[in-house]
Protein backbone atom coordinates (compact mmCIF):
# COMPACT_ATOMS: atom_id res chain seq x y z
CA UNK A 1 0.00 0.00 0.00
CA UNK A 2 1.48 3.48 -1.10
CA UNK A 3 1.69 5.31 2.71
CA UNK A 4 3.13 9.06 3.55
CA UNK A 5 3.33 10.71 6.20
CA UNK A 6 5.10 13.86 7.31
CA UNK A 7 6.50 15.77 10.28
CA UNK A 8 7.78 19.22 11.42
CA UNK A 9 6.58 22.42 12.54
CA UNK A 10 5.93 25.95 10.88
CA UNK A 11 9.50 27.64 12.30
CA UNK A 12 11.42 24.77 13.06
CA UNK A 13 14.27 23.44 11.61
CA UNK A 14 13.41 21.45 8.52
CA UNK A 15 9.85 19.74 7.03
CA UNK A 16 9.70 16.24 6.70
CA UNK A 17 7.94 13.82 4.45
CA UNK A 18 8.27 10.17 4.37
CA UNK A 19 6.85 7.52 1.18
CA UNK A 20 6.47 4.29 1.40
CA UNK A 21 5.14 1.68 -1.31
CA UNK A 22 6.32 3.17 -4.82
CA UNK A 23 7.21 0.48 -6.57
CA UNK A 24 10.70 0.37 -8.34
CA UNK A 25 12.03 1.97 -11.37
CA UNK A 26 10.08 5.07 -11.61
CA UNK A 27 11.77 7.80 -12.72
CA UNK A 28 12.27 11.38 -10.08
CA UNK A 29 12.51 14.42 -11.77
CA UNK A 30 13.71 16.94 -9.04
CA UNK A 31 12.82 19.74 -10.94
CA UNK A 32 9.52 18.54 -11.31
CA UNK A 33 9.45 18.30 -7.56
CA UNK A 34 11.19 22.00 -7.13
CA UNK A 35 8.45 23.11 -9.73
CA UNK A 36 5.39 21.41 -7.37
CA UNK A 37 6.95 23.17 -4.24
CA UNK A 38 7.30 26.40 -6.27
CA UNK A 39 3.50 26.17 -7.57
CA UNK A 40 2.32 26.14 -3.79
CA UNK A 41 4.07 29.16 -2.99
CA UNK A 42 2.85 31.54 -5.06
CA UNK A 43 -0.42 33.23 -5.52
CA UNK A 44 -1.85 36.67 -5.56
CA UNK A 45 -2.02 37.32 -1.98
CA UNK A 46 0.43 35.49 0.16
CA UNK A 47 2.07 36.90 2.90
CA UNK A 48 5.61 37.58 3.25
CA UNK A 49 6.94 33.91 4.72
CA UNK A 50 6.53 33.02 0.88
CA UNK A 51 9.42 36.04 0.18
CA UNK A 52 11.64 34.17 3.10
CA UNK A 53 11.33 30.40 2.13
CA UNK A 54 12.72 28.61 -1.09
CA UNK A 55 11.50 25.24 -0.65
CA UNK A 56 13.24 22.76 -2.13
CA UNK A 57 13.48 18.62 -1.55
CA UNK A 58 16.48 16.97 -0.33
CA UNK A 59 15.74 13.51 -0.96
CA UNK A 60 17.45 10.89 1.91
CA UNK A 61 16.86 7.47 0.51
CA UNK A 62 14.67 4.98 -1.45
CA UNK A 63 15.84 6.80 -5.22
CA UNK A 64 19.28 6.03 -6.55
CA UNK A 65 20.42 7.02 -10.20
CA UNK A 66 17.16 9.06 -10.81
CA UNK A 67 14.81 6.26 -10.06
CA UNK A 68 12.50 4.72 -7.33
CA UNK A 69 14.21 1.42 -5.82
CA UNK A 70 11.04 0.13 -3.95
CA UNK A 71 12.20 1.24 -0.34
CA UNK A 72 10.81 4.42 1.64
CA UNK A 73 11.39 7.65 0.17
CA UNK A 74 12.75 10.28 2.92
CA UNK A 75 12.55 13.65 2.30
CA UNK A 76 13.72 17.50 3.78
CA UNK A 77 12.09 20.54 3.08
CA UNK A 78 14.67 23.18 4.60
CA UNK A 79 12.45 26.39 6.82
CA UNK A 80 15.15 28.88 6.00
CA UNK A 81 13.31 31.18 8.94
CA UNK A 82 14.65 28.60 11.19
CA UNK A 83 17.31 30.76 11.84
CA UNK A 84 15.09 33.48 13.43
CA UNK A 85 13.84 30.91 16.02
CA UNK A 86 16.36 28.65 16.91
CA UNK A 87 16.64 30.20 20.59
CA UNK A 88 13.01 30.49 20.53
CA UNK A 89 12.01 26.78 19.99
CA UNK A 90 15.05 25.05 21.00
CA UNK A 91 14.69 20.96 21.16
CA UNK A 92 16.73 21.42 24.01
CA UNK A 93 15.70 22.98 27.43
CA UNK A 94 17.27 26.38 26.27
CA UNK A 95 15.99 29.72 27.88
CA UNK A 96 12.18 29.44 28.48
CA UNK A 97 12.22 33.79 29.10
CA UNK A 98 12.85 33.49 24.47
CA UNK A 99 9.28 31.88 24.09
CA UNK A 100 7.39 33.62 21.91
CA UNK A 101 3.89 32.60 23.70
CA UNK A 102 0.43 32.58 21.73
CA UNK A 103 -0.62 34.65 24.27
CA UNK A 104 -4.70 34.46 22.89
CA UNK A 105 -6.38 31.87 20.27
CA UNK A 106 -7.60 33.01 17.26
CA UNK A 107 -10.79 32.16 16.05
CA UNK A 108 -11.23 29.51 13.73
CA UNK A 109 -7.73 28.39 14.07
CA UNK A 110 -6.80 25.39 16.11
CA UNK A 111 -5.33 27.38 18.86
CA UNK A 112 -7.77 27.10 21.31
CA UNK A 113 -9.21 23.70 20.79
CA UNK A 114 -5.31 22.25 20.58
CA UNK A 115 -4.35 23.95 23.76
CA UNK A 116 -7.16 22.59 25.63
CA UNK A 117 -6.71 19.22 24.28
CA UNK A 118 -2.91 18.72 24.73
CA UNK A 119 -3.40 21.08 27.97
CA UNK A 120 -0.61 23.93 27.04
CA UNK A 121 -1.28 27.30 28.39
CA UNK A 122 -0.37 28.89 25.57
CA UNK A 123 -1.29 28.02 21.74
CA UNK A 124 2.65 27.84 20.19
CA UNK A 125 2.80 24.32 19.93
CA UNK A 126 -0.43 23.90 18.35
CA UNK A 127 -0.11 26.71 16.07
CA UNK A 128 3.89 25.71 14.99
CA UNK A 129 2.15 21.97 13.58
CA UNK A 130 -1.32 23.30 12.79
CA UNK A 131 -0.19 25.58 10.35
CA UNK A 132 -0.31 25.29 6.85
CA UNK A 133 3.18 25.57 6.13
CA UNK A 134 2.82 21.13 7.08
CA UNK A 135 1.25 21.06 3.23
CA UNK A 136 4.82 21.96 2.08
CA UNK A 137 5.42 18.23 3.12
CA UNK A 138 2.41 16.79 1.07
CA UNK A 139 3.05 18.69 -1.58
CA UNK A 140 6.47 16.59 -1.92
CA UNK A 141 4.94 13.34 -1.47
CA UNK A 142 2.32 14.26 -3.80
CA UNK A 143 4.72 14.76 -6.60
CA UNK A 144 6.05 11.60 -6.23
CA UNK A 145 2.52 10.43 -6.76
CA UNK A 146 2.59 12.63 -9.23
CA UNK A 147 5.76 10.77 -11.45
CA UNK A 148 4.16 7.60 -10.82
CA UNK A 149 0.10 8.26 -12.15
CA UNK A 150 2.19 9.93 -15.29
CA UNK A 151 4.10 6.83 -16.34
CA UNK A 152 0.60 5.58 -16.60
CA UNK A 153 -0.79 8.51 -18.49
CA UNK A 154 -2.79 10.43 -15.31
CA UNK A 155 -2.42 13.69 -15.23
CA UNK A 156 -3.96 15.89 -11.78
CA UNK A 157 -3.57 19.50 -11.97
CA UNK A 158 -5.92 22.65 -10.53
CA UNK A 159 -7.68 25.67 -11.16
CA UNK A 160 -9.19 28.35 -9.02
CA UNK A 161 -13.56 28.71 -9.55
CA UNK A 162 -13.56 31.24 -7.18
CA UNK A 163 -12.18 34.34 -5.14
CA UNK A 164 -14.60 35.26 -2.74
CA UNK A 165 -17.31 36.41 -4.56
CA UNK A 166 -16.20 36.58 -8.01
CA UNK A 167 -16.49 33.31 -10.06
CA UNK A 168 -14.76 32.03 -13.40
CA UNK A 169 -18.43 32.81 -15.85
CA UNK A 170 -17.49 29.26 -17.93
CA UNK A 171 -16.36 25.83 -17.77
CA UNK A 172 -12.83 25.43 -17.58
CA UNK A 173 -10.79 22.76 -20.55
CA UNK A 174 -8.41 20.81 -19.24
CA UNK A 175 -5.78 22.15 -21.76
CA UNK A 176 -6.53 25.60 -20.64
CA UNK A 177 -5.30 24.26 -17.13
CA UNK A 178 -2.24 22.26 -18.42
CA UNK A 179 -1.07 25.68 -19.49
CA UNK A 180 -1.84 27.19 -16.45
CA UNK A 181 0.33 24.95 -14.31
CA UNK A 182 2.90 26.01 -16.98
CA UNK A 183 3.64 29.55 -16.53
CA UNK A 184 6.03 31.57 -14.72
CA UNK A 185 3.48 34.05 -12.64
CA UNK A 186 0.80 32.71 -11.30
CA UNK A 187 -1.71 35.21 -9.66
CA UNK A 188 -5.25 33.18 -9.07
CA UNK A 189 -4.60 30.51 -11.12
CA UNK A 190 -7.72 30.78 -12.98
CA UNK A 191 -8.33 30.32 -17.19
CA UNK A 192 -9.92 33.11 -17.91
CA UNK A 193 -8.10 36.25 -17.67
CA UNK A 194 -11.33 38.82 -16.90
CA UNK A 195 -12.62 36.53 -14.28
CA UNK A 196 -8.81 36.71 -12.70
CA UNK A 197 -9.44 40.31 -12.89
CA UNK A 198 -12.67 40.16 -10.82
CA UNK A 199 -10.82 37.94 -8.47
CA UNK A 200 -7.66 40.07 -7.70
CA UNK A 201 -9.66 43.22 -6.81
CA UNK A 202 -11.58 40.91 -4.34
CA UNK A 203 -8.38 40.62 -2.95
CA UNK A 204 -7.32 44.05 -3.36
CA UNK A 205 -10.11 44.90 -1.26
CA UNK A 206 -9.85 42.47 1.93
CA UNK A 207 -6.18 43.45 1.87
CA UNK A 208 -7.11 47.38 2.39
CA UNK A 209 -9.31 46.59 5.29
CA UNK A 210 -6.90 44.11 7.02
CA UNK A 211 -9.63 41.11 6.32
CA UNK A 212 -8.93 37.83 4.54
CA UNK A 213 -10.75 36.10 1.43
CA UNK A 214 -11.37 32.31 1.10
CA UNK A 215 -12.47 30.45 -2.19
CA UNK A 216 -13.07 27.43 -3.98
CA UNK A 217 -10.53 25.16 -6.29
CA UNK A 218 -10.98 22.78 -8.66
CA UNK A 219 -8.90 19.37 -8.88
CA UNK A 220 -8.95 17.80 -12.08
CA UNK A 221 -7.62 14.17 -12.62
CA UNK A 222 -7.23 13.68 -16.13
CA UNK A 223 -6.65 10.56 -18.27
CA UNK A 224 -8.36 8.09 -15.40
CA UNK A 225 -9.88 4.77 -16.73
CA UNK A 226 -13.12 3.37 -15.26
CA UNK A 227 -12.75 0.91 -12.25
CA UNK A 228 -10.68 2.67 -10.16
CA UNK A 229 -12.66 2.43 -6.60
CA UNK A 230 -15.54 0.30 -5.28
CA UNK A 231 -18.82 0.28 -4.23
CA UNK A 232 -18.80 -2.67 -1.99
CA UNK A 233 -17.25 -1.17 1.20
CA UNK A 234 -17.67 1.91 2.07
CA UNK A 235 -14.56 2.79 3.22
CA UNK A 236 -12.90 2.24 -0.37
CA UNK A 237 -15.25 4.19 -2.56
CA UNK A 238 -12.83 6.80 -4.50
CA UNK A 239 -15.48 9.75 -3.96
CA UNK A 240 -15.41 9.26 0.16
CA UNK A 241 -11.15 8.81 0.09
CA UNK A 242 -10.83 12.25 -1.95
CA UNK A 243 -13.23 14.04 0.07
CA UNK A 244 -11.40 12.57 3.44
CA UNK A 245 -8.28 13.82 1.60
CA UNK A 246 -9.15 17.33 0.43
CA UNK A 247 -10.93 17.98 3.38
CA UNK A 248 -7.76 16.80 5.60
CA UNK A 249 -6.41 20.09 4.41
CA UNK A 250 -6.37 23.41 6.69
CA UNK A 251 -8.95 25.54 5.59
CA UNK A 252 -10.98 23.39 3.53
CA UNK A 253 -14.33 23.23 4.91
CA UNK A 254 -16.26 21.59 2.49
CA UNK A 255 -15.60 19.38 -0.66
CA UNK A 256 -18.02 18.57 -3.61
CA UNK A 257 -17.96 15.85 -6.01
CA UNK A 258 -18.59 17.24 -9.95
CA UNK A 259 -22.15 19.11 -9.27
CA UNK A 260 -22.89 17.96 -6.13
CA UNK A 261 -23.93 21.27 -4.40
CA UNK A 262 -26.11 22.26 -7.46
CA UNK A 263 -27.70 18.42 -7.44
CA UNK A 264 -28.95 18.65 -4.75
CA UNK A 265 -31.66 21.36 -5.78
CA UNK A 266 -32.04 20.22 -9.30
CA UNK A 267 -34.25 17.15 -10.80
CA UNK A 268 -32.72 13.39 -11.69
CA UNK A 269 -33.58 14.60 -15.83
CA UNK A 270 -30.91 17.63 -14.99
CA UNK A 271 -28.10 15.60 -13.70
CA UNK A 272 -27.30 12.39 -14.62
CA UNK A 273 -25.35 12.26 -17.14
CA UNK A 274 -26.77 9.86 -20.35
CA UNK A 275 -24.97 7.19 -21.87
CA UNK A 276 -23.91 6.73 -25.28
CA UNK A 277 -22.26 4.23 -27.35
CA UNK A 278 -19.76 6.19 -29.69
CA UNK A 279 -16.22 6.40 -28.76
CA UNK A 280 -13.42 4.95 -30.70
CA UNK A 281 -10.24 2.71 -30.32
CA UNK A 282 -8.87 5.34 -28.70
CA UNK A 283 -10.91 5.73 -25.74
CA UNK A 284 -10.76 3.59 -23.07
CA UNK A 285 -14.49 2.41 -23.64
CA UNK A 286 -16.54 3.06 -26.30
CA UNK A 287 -19.34 3.74 -23.60
CA UNK A 288 -19.30 7.79 -23.25
CA UNK A 289 -21.83 10.42 -21.24
CA UNK A 290 -23.04 13.39 -22.57
CA UNK A 291 -22.13 15.77 -19.81
CA UNK A 292 -19.87 15.02 -16.58
CA UNK A 293 -22.13 16.28 -13.71
CA UNK A 294 -21.23 13.24 -11.92
CA UNK A 295 -17.30 14.29 -12.17
CA UNK A 296 -16.36 11.60 -13.20
CA UNK A 297 -17.49 9.04 -10.48
CA UNK A 298 -20.47 6.73 -10.14
CA UNK A 299 -20.95 4.53 -7.41
CA UNK A 300 -17.78 4.83 -5.86
CA UNK A 301 -15.90 3.91 -8.82
CA UNK A 302 -14.74 5.93 -11.84
CA UNK A 303 -16.48 6.00 -14.85
CA UNK A 304 -13.92 7.35 -17.37
CA UNK A 305 -14.33 11.03 -17.67
CA UNK A 306 -12.52 13.23 -15.70
CA UNK A 307 -12.39 13.51 -11.86
CA UNK A 308 -13.56 16.75 -10.84
CA UNK A 309 -13.51 17.08 -6.81
CA UNK A 310 -13.93 20.91 -5.33
CA UNK A 311 -12.38 22.21 -2.55
CA UNK A 312 -14.29 24.84 -0.58
CA UNK A 313 -11.60 26.50 0.84
CA UNK A 314 -12.74 29.08 4.48
CA UNK A 315 -10.61 32.71 4.66
CA UNK A 316 -7.49 32.62 6.51
CA UNK A 317 -8.07 33.14 10.47
CA UNK A 318 -5.20 35.22 11.18
CA UNK A 319 -6.31 38.67 10.84
CA UNK A 320 -4.46 41.89 10.96
CA UNK A 321 -7.63 43.25 12.07
CA UNK A 322 -7.72 40.74 15.30
CA UNK A 323 -11.13 39.54 16.20
CA UNK A 324 -12.18 39.15 19.85
CA UNK A 325 -10.93 36.55 21.69
CA UNK A 326 -9.73 35.93 25.48
CA UNK A 327 -6.08 35.93 27.09
CA UNK A 328 -4.99 32.51 28.35
CA UNK A 329 -3.61 33.60 31.25
CA UNK A 330 -6.04 36.26 32.84
CA UNK A 331 -9.39 35.25 30.82
CA UNK A 332 -10.00 38.32 30.07
CA UNK A 333 -11.54 40.14 26.12
CA UNK A 334 -8.44 40.96 24.39
CA UNK A 335 -7.80 40.78 20.16
CA UNK A 336 -6.75 37.82 19.16
CA UNK A 337 -2.83 37.22 18.18
CA UNK A 338 -1.71 38.37 15.11
CA UNK A 339 0.91 35.74 13.57
CA UNK A 340 2.46 36.85 9.92
CA UNK A 341 -0.59 35.83 7.69
CA UNK A 342 -1.75 35.74 4.42
CA UNK A 343 -4.85 36.76 2.65
CA UNK A 344 -5.52 34.61 0.11
CA UNK A 345 -4.30 31.35 -0.44
CA UNK A 346 -6.61 29.22 -2.66
CA UNK A 347 -4.27 28.84 -5.32
CA UNK A 348 -1.91 27.19 -2.72
CA UNK A 349 -4.90 24.88 -1.55
CA UNK A 350 -5.16 23.72 -4.82
CA UNK A 351 -2.01 22.99 -5.50
CA UNK A 352 -1.50 21.08 -1.57
CA UNK A 353 -4.60 19.16 -2.71
CA UNK A 354 -3.35 18.17 -6.21
CA UNK A 355 -1.06 16.57 -4.13
CA UNK A 356 -3.39 14.76 -1.75
CA UNK A 357 -5.93 13.39 -4.65
CA UNK A 358 -2.85 12.15 -6.68
CA UNK A 359 -1.64 10.43 -3.34
CA UNK A 360 -5.33 8.76 -3.15
CA UNK A 361 -5.42 7.87 -6.80
CA UNK A 362 -2.05 6.88 -6.84
CA UNK A 363 -2.87 4.05 -3.61
CA UNK A 364 -5.77 2.84 -5.55
CA UNK A 365 -4.32 2.15 -8.63
CA UNK A 366 -1.15 0.37 -7.03
CA UNK A 367 -3.75 -1.63 -4.92
CA UNK A 368 -5.91 -2.62 -8.28
CA UNK A 369 -2.99 -3.24 -10.62
CA UNK A 370 -0.36 -4.34 -8.18
CA UNK A 371 3.47 -4.35 -9.21
CA UNK A 372 7.05 -4.27 -6.89
CA UNK A 373 7.94 -2.16 -10.37
CA UNK A 374 6.97 -0.05 -12.75
CA UNK A 375 7.55 -2.40 -15.35
CA UNK A 376 4.95 -4.71 -13.81
CA UNK A 377 2.68 -2.16 -13.27
CA UNK A 378 2.36 -0.91 -16.54
CA UNK A 379 2.19 -4.50 -18.00
CA UNK A 380 -0.61 -5.27 -15.73
CA UNK A 381 -2.54 -1.56 -16.01
CA UNK A 382 -2.43 -2.36 -20.08
CA UNK A 383 -3.64 -5.58 -19.69
CA UNK A 384 -6.63 -3.98 -17.65
CA UNK A 385 -6.98 -1.11 -20.47
CA UNK A 386 -7.34 -4.32 -23.20
CA UNK A 387 -9.88 -5.58 -21.07
CA UNK A 388 -12.04 -2.39 -20.96
CA UNK A 389 -11.46 -1.64 -24.56
CA UNK A 390 -12.59 -5.06 -25.83
CA UNK A 391 -15.73 -4.97 -23.42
Amino acid sequence: MLRFSTAGESHGESLVALVSGLPAGVPVDQEFLSRELWRRQRGYGRGGRMRIERDTAHILSGVRHGKTIGSPIAMTIANNDWKNWTEILPVEEGDLSKHKAVASPRPGHADLAGALKYNFREARYVLERASARESTARVACGALAKLLLRELGVEVLSHVIRVGKAELSRPAQWEEIVALSQKEEILLNCVDAEDEARMKAEVDAVLRTGDTVGGVFEVVVHGLPPGVGTHVNWDERLDGLLAQAVMSLQAVKAVEIGRGVTAAESLGSTVHDAIGYEGDDEDFTRFSRDHNNAGGIEGGISNGEDVLVRGYLKPISTLRRPLASVSFETREPVKAAYERSDVCVVPAAGVASEAMVALTVARLVLEKFGGDSLAELQRNYQGYLEQIRAY
